[in-house]
């Protein structure tokens, strides 16, 4: 079985061979960036054509949220026309598609446990393109797995955890928003549920929420990751108001995993323990 995995050189990309590689998984490829060119139909045909995947894990993104706003053509053309060109060719060879999107998709203006038939109603370009993308590879094949996720970090990449021990090192003082909240996600995590997905041979095909378990805000967030990495810095709570950016976020968007949970019998680490094992790594290196 042979499982091609599309933005392998990005965050969630590079955990995914960490985990397939700590599981003995011999099964995955991840071709450089010039074959598994999204936006090039032709060389994508012609990589599904040499490889003939089973399953397809797109990771390829436009993850700039804020830049987004005033690069509408090329976040549009890499989130939405990228799954589309994906899912067309998933089709075109019988392959089954986990495509990865995101909390985004949601306006979060209210409390409460968001739901995989929730109405997406998004606030930004970023997930305007993403929810567009779901849409894309919904219309164009029924064999896929969509897997929306939130506040993704690790070792690999940039993120907020690492932004985080950066910034810590630098400076005595940080002030970071408190009323935005959210789960933030593990990608290590995440690629193994996609792993353990696939491998259950399992045909529930369909959108599914994945974060960590847990609640929390960028604040605390922060504060977890100074704690567990003994950083000391003092950290300041403040409200999105203070700190204005370009593209309007969630005000709340934790997301239900219920149905992952059940479906596919995955167990959900919670938010901190998953972050102490990341630091953990990174302190390693």
């Amino acid at each position: 079985m042979k499982i091609l995995v599309l933005g392998a050189s990005g965050q969630l990309g590079s955990c995914l061979k960490k985990v397939a590689d700590e599981r003995g998984l011999t099964d995955l490829s991840f071709p450089e960036e010039g074959k598994g060119n999204i936006l090039d139909p032709d060389a994508l045909d012609a990589l599904f054509e040499e490889e003939k995947p089973a399953y397809v894990i797109n990771c390829a993104a436009y993850t700039a949220v804020d830049k987004a706003e005033d690069d509408v053509e090329l976040c549009r053309k890499v989130n939405r026309d990228g799954a589309e060109n994906v899912a067309v060719l998933c089709k075109k060879y019988a392959a089954v598609l986990v495509h990865v999107s995101t909390d985004f998709v949601f306006e979060g203006n209210s409390v409460g446990l968001l739901q995989e038939d929730d109405v997406a109603n998004p606030i930004n370009m970023y997930g305007l393109t993403k929810l567009e993308g779901e849409q894309a590879v919904t219309a164009a094949l029924a064999e896929y797995f969509t897997l929306r996720t939130s506040w993704l970090y690790s070792e690999y990449g940039n993120n907020f955890v690492k932004t985080m021990l950066k910034l810590g090192a630098e400076r005595d003082e940080l002030n970071i928003i408190a009323d935005q909240i959210g789960t933030p996600t593990y990608a290590i995590d995440l690629a193994g549920a996609i792993l353990d997905i696939i491998y259950s041979g399992s045909r529930a095909y369909g959108i599914y929420h994945y974060s960590n378990e847990g609640v929390t805000s960028w604040y605390d967030f922060a504060k977890g990751i100074f704690d567990l990495s003994a950083t000391e810095v003092k950290v300041f709570p403040i409200p999105t108001s203070k700190y204005p950016t370009r593209a309007v976020r969630p005000k709340f968007s934790v997301m239900d995993k219920a149905k992952i949970k059940t479906t596919f019998n995955i167990e959900v680490p919670y938010w901190r323990d998953s972050l102490a094992v990341c630091i953990s790594r990174l302190q390693s290196i």
